[in-house]
Formats: C-alpha cells, structure tokens, sequence
C-alpha cells in the first residue's frame, strides 16, 4: 500500500498523481463515490457500492471482533495522536 499526499486546489479539487491514474485506467470524466467515515475518506472509481463495501467490512470487523465504533475511535485517536 502507498502512501500518497495530495493537496486541494481552489474549488476543492484533487488532482490524483498520474501513476494511479494509468494503473487504474481512469479518466476525464470518470465518476467516483465518497465515502466519509468520520473524517477518514475513501475514495473509490465508479458509483455507490457503499452498501457492499461496507458488509465486507463489517464481516472483517467482525472476524477480528472489532465494531464500527471501536474502529472510527481509534481511527479518531490515531488523528489526534498525529495533531490532525
């Protein structure tokens, strides 16, 4: 997994580094869903898959025993922690 720092531009645009772009074959024009969990944001090409994104997650939260909430506090403190 690679870390990357982005920065918005006037009108809150992002622009996404032009590596991700070719590995991915995105494009002009290409819609995107926002996933906002707390603070934390996920990105992913395409439209809404929310609902099943996050089954699969919950099903992992739960194999490991770990809940939404015990994940967005930590989550929470990992940005305190780091002075976000």
């Amino acid at each position: 997994m690679e870390n990357i720092t982005l920065q918005m531009a006037q009108r809150g645009v992002i622009t996404i580094p032009k590596s991700l772009r070719e590995s991915y074959g995105l494009r002009t024009g290409d819609v995107f869903t926002l996933l906002d969990l707390g603070g934390v944001f996920v990105l992913s090409p395409g439209r809404s898959e929310i609902d099943a994104i996050a089954d699969r997650v919950a099903a992992q939260w739960t194999g490991d025993g770990q809940t939404l909430a015990t994940m967005l506090k930590a989550l929470g403190e990992e940005r305190d922690r780091r002075g976000h």
